[in-house]
């Protein structure tokens, strides 16, 4: 792969914000909560982090955690909420409480989930199929923006499967519904996140919708990687996801490459550690409880740690640990002289998996327009995952 490409873009341009570095945290259930998008920020501030997807049926209702998610810190701009919908009534309702509340200065649609659970009521990755649906959703979460001049965006896949794409459609409806951006994660629903992301899909969005800027997704391990997925494909920024994983200095990476700077940071395991930690104790204090703040960091030890010499015996015990005291206690067992490993910390991070069917409704994929069996279905999927 080339590494010479140093593709000029300008600030990304999203309504009112002018996102100096065209790289956009992606939002990830369990993952990109204030603690981390924090952890983040320290390391590539010019850039624009999402929150998790907060379910529209959650924030109507006003759900303790879900209000606990769309906490921003009061340094962090522009605030960046992502919310899933099914129903246009609640999208309405959701989006008018983060815009005249004034909770949020940029709200995301999400359109690309492929977990079952999701799809199987119509939502997600499966929702762009019925275009009604989808054109109903974004216009109501538009409209509700543009009272406070809150720009509104959508993240969506390739389309439910091979036979089934949506993305080209889904776009061109969005655009005319006054969206400020479209993001495109390059694999469809039945592929979840296996296989090879499809960077030429991307492209051809960008053709279709000269207009707007246009988002590429999917296998970003590195700022390399996002200057290629620019050069390859047109498109006027990136969304990373798995590939910040146990690395939040890939925003520092990213800021330098893309305003040509060759430099990326290399840590040593000493410095990894300490990034871990300082992880850990954001944790402790979104969450208000040490015990639980250190249960979350658990699941990003083998992130950090990825290609590093630390023995298994060290490892399980991390993946135990309930105290920020114990933890560095353990991190102290660390080398910290040890280097960057390179290839081996590098590349894919996170879930993959295989390929599988998608879950749908009886019948979805039998024509464009809802029946009144999935009308009631896909009513009931907001209150399905509502829980935060």
């Amino acid at each position: 792969m080339p590494t010479a490409l140093v593709p000029t873009l300008p600030p990304l341009q999203l309504g009112r914000h002018a996102i100096a570095t065209p790289v956009v945290l992606a939002p990830m259930a369990g993952i990109t909560n204030r603690a981390f998008r924090r952890l983040c920020r320290e390391f590539g501030g010019d850039c624009l982090y999402v929150s998790e997807m907060i379910t529209s049926r959650a924030l109507v209702e006003r759900n303790a955690e879900t209000m606990r998610l769309i906490e921003h810190d009061a340094d962090e701009q522009p605030r960046s909420v992502q919310l899933y919908s099914v129903d246009p009534v609640t999208a309405r309702a959701a989006a008018r409480i983060l815009v005249q509340e004034d909770r949020a200065d940029h709200i995301d649609l999400n359109f690309g989930c492929p977990v079952p659970k999701v799809t199987r009521k119509g939502g997600g990755s499966a929702l762009p199929w019925k275009r009604d649906l989808f054109r109903s959703i974004v216009a109501a979460v538009v409209q509700e923006g543009a009272r406070r001049d809150v720009p509104v965006t959508v993240k969506m896949r390739i389309g439910i499967d091979e036979d089934h794409q949506t993305y080209l459609d889904a776009g061109r409806i969005a655009a005319a519904e006054g969206v400020a951006a479209v993001a495109l994660h390059g694999r469809t629903a039945s592929q979840h996140y296996s296989g090879q992301a499809d960077w030429s899909a991307i492209a051809r969005l960008k053709e279709a919708l000269p207009d707007i800027p246009v988002l590429g997704n999917g296998d970003i391990w590195s700022a390399d990687d996002a200057l290629w997925m620019v050069a390859e494909t047109g498109c006027d920024g990136v969304v990373v996801g798995r590939g910040c994983l146990g690395r939040p200095w890939l925003f520092a990476d990213l800021s330098a490459a893309f305003a040509g700077r060759p430099e990326r940071v290399q840590p040593t395991l000493g410095e990894v550690a300490a990034t871990l930690a300082r992880h850990a104790a954001y944790l402790v204090d979104f969450y208000g409880d040490e015990r639980r703040g250190c249960r979350d960091i658990r699941k990003h030890i083998a992130w950090y740690l990825k290609g590093f010499p630390a023995g298994p015996t060290l490892r399980n015990q991390l993946a135990l640990v309930d105290s920020l005291a114990a933890l560095d206690e353990l991190l102290a067992g660390l080398d910290p002289a040890a280097p960057w490993p390179g290839a081996d910390a590098e590349g894919q991070r996170g879930r993959a998996g295989t390929p599988k069917k998608v879950v749908l409704p009886e019948g979805w994929l039998d024509s464009p327009d809802l029946t009144e069996a999935q009308r009631a279905l896909v009513a009931e999927a907001e209150l399905d995952v509502s829980g935060g």
